[in-house]
């Protein structure tokens, strides 16, 4: 959930009152209307004494000259601003909002010198004001619900009510700029927010009626219960969470923004509300953030809701599956053969290998049902993809070159960077066994190519990618506009990749 930060617009003109942040560009050029108070003598003096030049990321944060009328002034380093791109700006933003205390009142004269600034593109004054608007929401980010003694632990900015005005001289066009990003901001606050609820909680049934309130924006959302699901035959889901005493749910969240004609493009998510590895329990340290396990299914949540916010002109599809994986007399055994929504067989050899299981049947399900444009998957699916790629990139698994070539563009675009990793027959092979069709786990060795390949047999013909992201969706590095346990990767990735290739 974000703070109470309310964003507005204005003229670009000082403010009388609260805190105001100036950008500052290399020999400290700036807006017109910051000059004077840049050249009172008391900001010239700390300027001096701060050796102060406008360097990247570099701050000075005064008491305001009593004349000018604000209380505080923040003068922020951007450097060449020629080379600010639209993520230098949405950064900028979150740290914006890591500076702004307990100030009720803050006003970004958010423009830049003239000269300096581009008619288009990254520096267009518009969105220049937008995309720090948006870095600031991402940022003001916390979960603290559950928190009955709250206090500042100098990490997290304290800006309850405030008020974050952008001022500007293109503030109509910033604002309508603004009124998208603020939804796509949105549902990355909402798969946040997903995936720091704990299991006790966040079920699968409290998980679908979540995605339910996606209504609320436009969406279609059917949800689909033990009886239908096992009537429609998706075994292989059902197999996770026989040893729950929580039923299994799937939601279908659909946004019809497009054509009626036009094919959807189609999203789906591992929704795993607790692992413990079942039968093949995990080792005790460290499960608690098995509580995490539904990044997959939070994106796409967080997803359908930002293509919805936003009016997307897109038919798109999201499918969740919401199942918890536990061990009791009715769980899963190792050595258990179940049968899948496509009729193959799957031999269970390691029942903490489950996300592929819940996979399995939403791609079957998706590709018949929707005959969607392309599909993506996500997953906190494997250990082995932290092995590989650390925190900084998601897995990229696909059949398809050019649906690949634009994640990785998007990924580029927006800082959720994925790398592409491989598939091939040779991999394929350590997944066959002799008792069903296929097997759940291929060995120690590459598991997170193996765990794509399994994946890969439930796909026909549609272009289809697997995004693993173990290593991004929970307990990733912060960065200036993530502060939080969970992420929300992937939201702004897929939104984005929507958005480029497309929509109408």
């Amino acid at each position: 959930m974000s703070k109470s930060l309310t964003i507005a617009f204005s003229a670009a003109k000082l403010p009388t009152s609260g805190t105001l942040f100036v950008l500052a560009a290399e020999d400290l050029a700036c807006a017109s209307a910051a000059e004077d108070l840049m050249n009172d003598a008391q900001v010239q003096r700390a300027v001096e004494a701060m050796d102060f030049s406008g360097k990247t990321g570099s701050s000075l944060d005064i008491i305001a000259p009593s004349a000018s009328g604000v209380d505080r002034l923040v003068i922020l380093g951007i450097g060449d601003v020629s080379a600010m791109t639209t993520q230098s700006w949405i950064k900028l933003g979150g740290t914006i909002a890591s500076k702004l205390g307990g100030t009720k009142a803050a006003t970004v004269l958010a423009e830049v010198d003239a000269d300096a600034a581009d008619a288009t593109g990254d520096n267009n004054t518009a969105n220049i004001a937008a995309n720090i608007a948006y870095g600031a929401k991402l940022r003001t980010y916390s979960f603290d619900k559950y928190k009955t003694k709250k206090k500042d632990n100098g990490k997290t900015p304290k800006a309850e009510n405030t008020r974050l005005t952008l001022a500007t001289s293109e503030n109509t066009a910033a604002k309508k700029a603004w009124n998208s990003l603020s939804g796509i901001a949105d549902g990355v606050h909402l798969a946040r927010d997903l995936v720091n609820e704990p299991a006790n909680v966040l079920g699968p049934v409290e998980f679908a009626a979540a995605a339910k309130e996606l209504e609320q924006l436009g969406c279609k959302v059917s949800i689909l219960g033990d009886k239908e699901l096992s009537k429609i035959g998706m075994g292989s889901l059902l197999s996770v969470s026989q040893g729950s005493t929580k039923p299994a749910r799937v939601a279908i969240i659909e946004w019809k923004g497009g054509k009626a004609k036009d094919k959807p493009v189609a999203f789906v998510g591992k929704g795993v509300v607790f692992d413990t590895g079942g039968i093949s329990i995990k080792p005790g340290a460290g499960m608690g953030d098995m509580k995490g396990d539904m990044g997959g299914a939070a994106t796409v949540t967080g997803l359908l809701h930002a293509l919805a916010a936003r009016k997307a002109k897109v038919n798109a599809v999201g499918v969740i599956g919401c199942v918890e994986n536990m061990p009791d007399g009715d769980a899963t055994r190792p050595g258990d053969i179940v049968k899948s929504l496509s009729g193959q067989t799957i031999e269970i050899l390691n029942t903490d290998a489950e996300g592929r299981l819940v996979l399995a049947d939403l791609l079957w399900y998706v590709e018949d049902k929707f005959k969607p444009q392309f599909m993506v998957d996500l997953a906190t699916l494997t250990g082995a993809i932290l092995v590989a790629l650390g925190s900084e990139h998601a897995g990229l698994f696909s059949n398809n070159d050019e649906l690949s070539e634009q994640l990785s563009a998007a990924g580029q675009a927006t800082g959720e960077l994925v790398w592409r990793m491989p598939l091939s027959k040779a991999y394929d092979k350590l997944i066959d066994t002799p008792n069903a069709d296929m097997k759940n786990i291929g060995g120690r060795m590459a598991g997170s190519i193996t765990a794509a390949q399994f994946l890969q047999r439930f796909v026909r013909d549609t272009p289809w990618a697997h995004l693993d992201v173990a290593g991004t969706a929970m307990n990733a590095p912060k960065s200036e506009i993530s502060q939080s346990w969970a992420s929300g990767y992937g939201v702004r990735l897929l939104d984005r990749l929507v958005a480029d290739n497309y929509e109408g």
